[in-house]
């Protein structure tokens, strides 16, 4: 345990270091403090629209995150040769990849602590109201990052850094639209392209199961057991994949 605490702590620091990390948050900063001037386009809508940019820009800059810095962790190491200098100490490469992992997670921990501290004062200024179905959301955007977190770990072990940040990112994407590939219009059914949709329906991870901004941004209350239910659902995935990079790191060969 304690070694795998030693590759999260060095992790966290070289990721913290990544100019990249603070571009983003740049980013980040710049959608929740600009998503006022969209809001008034909609009058009587400005702090609804508020709270839906920036539940949006947590999740999308938190996943854009997960993904650069994940799909590098482990082909990173490898590449410069750092790796088999650490494994030459008594260290498992599963203890490697679950370290790498944790220290990761923590990163966008810090950084969905800071982006809602930076949400919850703005709406507060802006004269808002926070209820609690805003920080149910906040907690299933950070579930859902721990789940594209695991797969970009996973494409790190197992593809090229560009190859898996493009696999990830299509699974973000697709995540959202799961429903979408569910209910299929009657155009598709019969042709080829139904077994192939239906298929991505099934291995895909549904990540609007953990999507409630549109609750959070009209202050309607959820029911905490969904919310239990579903963080239990996108750790479930996330452990499963952690799962998989670690025997696909296990069989790699270095």
């Amino acid at each position: 345990m304690k070694r795998i605490q030693v590759v999260a702590l060095n992790t966290l620091r070289e990721a913290i270091r990544d100019k990249a990390l603070y571009v983003l948050a740049g980013f980040a900063l710049v959608t929740i403090l600009g998503s006022k001037a969209i809001g008034w386009i909609s009058v009587g809508q400005d702090i609804k629209i508020v709270k839906d940019i920036c539940l949006a820009a947590m999740s999308v800059f938190g996943a854009l995150t997960a993904i650069f810095v994940g799909t590098n962790l482990l082909y990173k190491e490898i590449d410069k040769k750092t790796l088999y200098t650490i494994l030459a100490q008594p260290m498992e490469r599963y203890e490697f990849v679950i370290g790498k992992y944790l220290g990761l997670a923590a990163l966008l921990l810090l950084d969905i602590l800071f982006m809602t501290a930076v949400t919850v004062a703005w709406i507060l200024v802006l004269k808002g109201e926070i209820s609690p179905v805003f920080f149910q959301a906040v907690l299933l955007i950070y579930v859902k990052l721990l789940l594209i977190t695991a797969l970009s770990v996973l494409l790190s072990a197992a593809a090229s850094p560009i190859l898996g940040a493009v696999i990830v990112f299509c699974a973000y994407v697709f995540g959202h639209a799961t429903e979408v590939f569910r209910d299929l219009p009657p155009q598709i059914a019969g042709t080829p392209a139904e077994p192939v949709l239906k298929t991505i329906y099934y291995i895909v991870p549904n990540l609007s199961l953990l999507d409630l901004h549109a609750y959070a941004a009209n202050n309607v209350p959820v029911n905490p057991l969904y919310v239990f239910w579903a963080a239990v659902y996108g750790a479930g995935w996330a452990i499963a994949m952690l799962a998989l990079a670690c025997v696909a790191f296990e069989n790699k060969e270095l």
